[in-house]
């Protein structure tokens, strides 16, 4: 049987438990304790000097703008900025060249927060410390990993790039939620300014917590910790995966061992890699060569007013100017590209701002980046001529191709009356639209008929007939009315 057979028999029994950690760069010039460039894809081992390479006798200097952008996320994330101290996490891989890296252990900067997903569910986050990235290692050779390789190669560059990792309670129940925490928090991390949530360029990176136990139980059950998922998409079957391969042991009699796995998407399953680490294991000390980091009240406080808005107040814009619900799926993709500001265009003058939406998180989010260039007026003048019946629906998504194309390339019109003159696109007058759908009705006797004795679902039948008599001028809404016009009148 195989392991999502398992997990679809055994979902009414059993209860997915995640909590993610999740470790993301921040967008400063320089490492997190020297002056070496931050910056992603350069030549391997130039950003590197003696304090990341850990040679003798260097000492580390902690980047202030650093410390800004992880009490900016401490902040976004509702936790409290204390006082906290960094620690040396000892450990003995090739891509740390110290031997340790330096983190925060018992007293992390930000502590007891929690993160709202858009369907309202809340979810707790533990701490949100910083600590150095590792350098990357590349096993050459084999699927890959560094027992099946020929040999590996080591960039340093990476190795000092602050991070700021996020530790969530398990409060997530199955991999759709854990899905839409990363989303909602990697939309966070972006607003702040703190980081870019590039998951394809390892700048956001999630490691899941998951165990299962019997529905209803209070009592966690043995977790593992799934590495290397770099989408999405990785997480949620790496999720999936690990759950029903979890179900199967425990319904076998046998233990879920406590270990670190690995997800190999070539295969679609969980790996082992090692025994999960305890605190124990890496011997946490005091960084010696490092202060105490205690922020002052007045810097925390001015780092909590510049904050911009969020995505959970920009949804709730939304929602108020176009009387749709905060979470709703239309909503949330239109703020998480930032065309929310189309929105609140067409709003500002008394537009369908609920067909903005609409517009927005279909034909608009398909083809984001022309909207960059995409004029808020032309965009509004667009929905107020769809609104008032001058564009059929068809029409309106035509003429947004047209502008969308237009916008980025810089070329062609930009009016959307001119690009709707242009391909003929004109609205039928109220007396030809009628004609039209009076010579439907006299065409299709028995069906409308039985659309007056109540089959209202024939009316796409005469909607369609009436589009094509029209070649497809005529406004779908508009036809639908006069139908229901015509039943009630008994014509």
């Amino acid at each position: 049987m195989t392991a999502g057979a398992v997990a679809g028999e055994a979902v009414g029994a059993w209860e997915t438990v995640v909590g993610l950690e999740v470790h993301c760069e921040l967008r400063t010039e320089t490492k997190l304790f020297c002056g070496c460039r931050n910056a992603f894809g350069e030549e391997p081992n130039t950003n590197i000097c003696p304090v990341c390479l850990g040679l003798p006798g260097s000492l580390p200097v902690l980047n202030e703008r650093a410390v800004e952008y992880a009490m900016r996320i401490g902040t976004a994330l509702h936790c409290t900025v204390v006082p906290s101290v960094f620690h040396r996490k000892n450990y003995f891989y090739p891509d740390m060249p110290k031997d340790y890296q330096i983190s925060q252990y018992d007293l992390p900067i930000n502590i007891d927060g929690r993160l709202e997903l858009p369907g309202g569910k809340e979810v707790g986050i533990v701490r949100a410390h910083i600590e150095e990235d590792t350098g990357k290692s590349t096993h050459v050779g084999g699927g890959g990993r560094i027992h099946e390789a020929a040999h590996s190669l080591v960039d340093y560059n990476r190795a000092g790039v602050p991070l700021v990792e996020i530790v969530s309670h398990p409060d997530l129940r199955g991999a759709d939620e854990a899905k839409a925490y990363v989303e909602e928090l990697r939309a966070i991390l972006v607003a702040t300014g703190s980081s870019d949530g590039k998951m394809e360029e390892g700048s956001l990176r999630v490691d899941a917590n998951v165990s299962v136990r019997p529905a209803g139980s209070q009592e966690l059950g043995t977790r593992c910790e799934i590495k290397n998922m770099n989408s999405l998409r990785s997480l949620g079957r790496a999720i999936e995966y690990e759950v029903a391969r979890q179900i199967a042991l425990v319904e076998s009699g046998q233990p879920v061992v406590q270990e670190t796995r690995h997800w190999n998407e070539a295969d679609g399953q969980t790996h082992s890699m090692r025994s999960k680490e305890e605190a124990e294991d890496y011997r946490y000390f005091r960084e010696p060569d490092l202060v105490p980091l205690e922020p002052s009240a007045e810097w925390v406080a001015a780092v909590a007013a510049a904050l911009p808005p969020l995505p959970a107040e920009r949804r709730g814009r939304v929602a108020a100017a176009s009387g749709l619900d905060a979470g709703a799926d239309a909503v949330v993709t239109v703020v998480n590209l930032d065309l929310d500001p189309f929105v609140t265009a067409v709003a500002g003058v008394r537009g369908n701002a609920e067909l903005a939406v609409r517009r927005l998180a279909n034909e608009v989010a398909a083809s984001v980046d022309q909207a960059r260039h995409l004029d808020p007026d032309a965009f509004c003048r667009l929905i107020q001529m769809e609104d008032r019946g001058e564009l059929s629906t068809a029409q309106a998504r035509t003429v947004l191709k047209e502008l969308l194309a237009a916008s980025g390339s810089g070329r062609g019109a930009t009016d959307p009356a001119a690009i709707a003159a242009g391909l003929g696109f004109e609205a039928m007058a109220d007396d030809a639209l009628g004609a039209a759908v009076d010579e439907v009705i006299a065409a299709n006797p028995a069906e409308w008929a039985r659309y007056c004795e109540g089959e209202d679902k024939l009316a796409g039948l005469f909607v369609g007939q009436v589009k094509r008599a029209t070649q497809g001028k005529a406004d779908p809404a508009a036809v639908s009315a006069l139908l229901r016009t015509r039943r009630q009148s008994g014509g």
